[in-house]
């Protein structure tokens, strides 16, 4: 029996969400093929990051179909705009526009993907933008992850928050914005800087070039925070202000504080003992040490983070998948229209 929880009561109240649990999710798309190998799933996972074929099937299938279904409500959502707008018997008035109003085209679909540090978000991000490009409709998918928007490390270190990398205030909202604007304003390419994870730095003189896909992915773990109160008490925009849809990935924070340490470890195995590593004096830790200095870096920054700051926007996603402590997608949460 299919165990789906609508609007009417969830723990005795009333929500606005549309819950599945994963065997619910799953049959939605049952009948969708997978257009995914077991290698090509080797290449996009992460990490120490348990997805395999079955999860992609039961889980993000389902979600790309729905996203698909998205797109195509949006792209005619569009095309009536349109007819609306060039429907005025006036020429005068599209001509005050300054434009051309049925030149103009649709604009790129923006997906936002949030959560937590070791949460899984690079490996569903990159999924997603696999398995969305095999869609007839949206052959084009882009993906921007907000690392690159990060402060320089001699930035964040002359405001005294190179501890706090990570927390909002360690971001280039403002540029982080101007991108997302330039991308929905239809620009044909827009550039992001690029950040390497081995030196733990913004590569100087380095840029993504987007070209006007049909489907932006942003991924980070700030991307749904609402937008700040300015000194004048005006609130600005957030970069969620131009998602068309979001994605948040929940799970307990103990077990991601677990995922966190576990990843630390294979790290110290491969990345941190590479000569340019920002994290090379981590590679010669003991066991216990490394263990040790994961689990106090989880309770100092990552954490804090998580509670402060990153949790508290997901009630902010139209979609939540939540994960249980084996990595795998148990249950969804979707806002109803």
């Amino acid at each position: 029996m299919q165990r789906t929880r609508d609007a009417r009561h969830v723990n005795g109240s009333t929500t606005p969400y549309v819950e599945l649990d994963r065997a619910a999710w799953a049959r939605l798309a049952a009948s969708t093929p997978l257009p995914l190998s077991a290698t090509e799933l080797d290449r996009l996972r992460g990490l120490s990051d348990e997805i395999d074929l079955t999860e992609v099937r039961e889980v993000y299938l389902p979600l790309t179909r729905l996203l698909n279904l998205y797109v195509r409500a949006t792209s005619a959502l569009h095309q009536a705009t349109q007819t609306f707008l060039t429907s005025d018997p006036a020429p005068e008035r599209q001509a005050s526009a300054g434009h051309d109003l049925s030149a103009a085209t649709r604009t790129p679909f923006v997906i936002g993907i949030a959560g937590s540090v070791a949460v899984g978000k690079s490996t569903v991000a990159r999924l997603l933008r696999e398995l969305l490009a095999r869609w007839p409709d949206h052959p084009r998918v882009s993906l921007v992850t907000t690392d690159g928007f990060l402060f320089p490390n001699a930035e964040l270190e002359r405001r005294g928050i190179l501890h706090r990398k990570g927390f909002p205030e360690s971001y280039d909202q403002r540029a982080l914005l101007r991108f997302v604007v330039s991308v929905k304003s239809g620009a044909p390419v827009v550039t992001a800087p690029v950040y390497s994870h081995l030196k733990y730095d913004i590569i100087p003189d380095e840029q993504l070039e987007v070209h006007a896909p049909d489907i932006l992915l942003i991924e980070g773990l700030n991307v749904l925070q609402p937008a700040r109160v300015r000194e004048d008490g005006r609130r600005g925009l957030a970069v969620s202000d131009y998602f068309d849809f979001s994605i948040y990935l929940d799970a307990s924070p103990a077990d991601v504080r677990e995922w966190y340490v576990r990843r630390f470890l294979a790290l110290r195995e491969t990345a941190f003992r590479d000569e340019a590593s920002f994290f090379r004096r981590y590679a010669d830790l003991s066991q216990a040490e490394a263990v040790a200095r994961a689990g106090w870096l989880w309770d100092t920054i990552n954490g804090p983070n998580l509670e402060q700051n990153v949790q508290p926007t997901r009630g902010r996603a139209r979609l939540v998948l939540h994960k249980g402590a084996d990595h795998s997608v148990t249950r969804v949460r979707l806002r109803k229209i």
